[in-house]
């Protein structure tokens, strides 16, 4: 352990996953060289030192081009960026839309909408970072993101083709391993779960790695394809070819969030994986760096 960071050593280990979702597989030997890595998710403590160094404006913040959204809805054309909100009750979990919402004025630091704050979150993940935002931090700080193996390897703690950040047996009762959603997705959280936490609330992985399971997602520098058995060199190969009129660049996040409900996401597993426009930012996505 070294002033936050951790040291992962370097290996071979095998990643993937062929029992969960298919874009997981097949699963597959990548080899790493040593490197490290930051032991917590930068928090809203770290960003804010960021922008007062630099006086950086997040995409989040940046005004709306209306030519780049035509059939956008006026009053959806102001900066502003996706929240989270709670359901009143039970709803058809196909339809994101129902707690999902486009959010004028919402930002990493504000970011529950504009009269929100960070009061009493300084040591929460920063979030509403789009990979432009996750990039300029890291360069200033003179770090890099992580390829998606380096992010798995480390997540994975030493364990090879383990389910899970601990192991392969899931979170028992009483148990307090990671910030997923615990209760009924997406209007009733049990206690203590539903939002982010500060940093390093959970029990670390063996390598000393917090919230690699949960809290947020992280970026990373691999450009997404729906299969492990693919590499992707260029924005143009991770677009959704079921929304071609956003030409929009799809970076692989990693790590699930506290909105990882096993009944709907089970994806706070090293091997889980999920495409995110790189221009987009929303409130259970934030990052970590690494450093050779």
């Amino acid at each position: 352990m070294s002033d936050g960071f951790a040291w992962i050593p370097a290996q071979t280990a095998l990643l993937g996953s062929d029992a969960h979702y298919p874009e997981e597989g097949p699963v597959r030997e990548a080899t790493v060289e040593g490197f490290w890595m930051q032991t917590h998710q930068v928090s809203n403590a770290d960003f804010a030192a960021f922008v007062e160094a630099t006086g950086y404006v997040t995409i989040a913040e940046r005004p709306i081009d209306p030519a780049d959204f035509p059939d956008a809805p006026p009053e959806n054309l102001q900066p502003g960026s996706m929240v989270f909100h709670r359901t009143p009750g039970p709803v058809d979990l196909r339809h994101l839309n129902q707690w999902w919402t486009w959010t004028p004025g919402a930002c990493w630091n504000h970011p529950r909408g504009p009269k929100s704050t960070l009061r009493n979150r300084e040591h929460h993940p920063v979030v509403h970072v789009a990979f432009e935002d996750a990039e300029a931090y890291a360069e200033w700080a003179g770090l890099a993101l992580p390829t998606e193996t380096q992010w798995e390897v480390a997540a994975r703690g030493g364990l090879s083709g383990a389910t899970y950040t601990w192991g392969d047996a899931p979170e028992g009762p009483g148990e307090r391993l990671a910030n997923y959603w615990h209760g009924e997705f997406p209007y009733l959280p049990d206690t203590g779960y539903g939002t982010t936490q500060p940093v390093g609330s959970f029990t670390p992985n063996d390598y000393g790695l917090f919230d690699m399971a949960g809290n947020v997602w992280e970026w990373t520098l691999d450009w997404w394809t729906d299969t492990r058995a693919l590499e992707s060199c260029c924005a143009a190969d991770s677009y959704d070819p079921n929304q071609p009129q956003f030409q929009i660049g799809r970076k692989v996040i990693k790590g699930g969030s506290f909105l990882c409900a096993d009944s709907y996401c089970l994806r706070y597993r090293p091997a889980a994986r999920r495409p995110q426009m790189v221009d987009t930012g929303m409130s259970h996505i934030g990052f970590r760096c690494v450093r050779a």
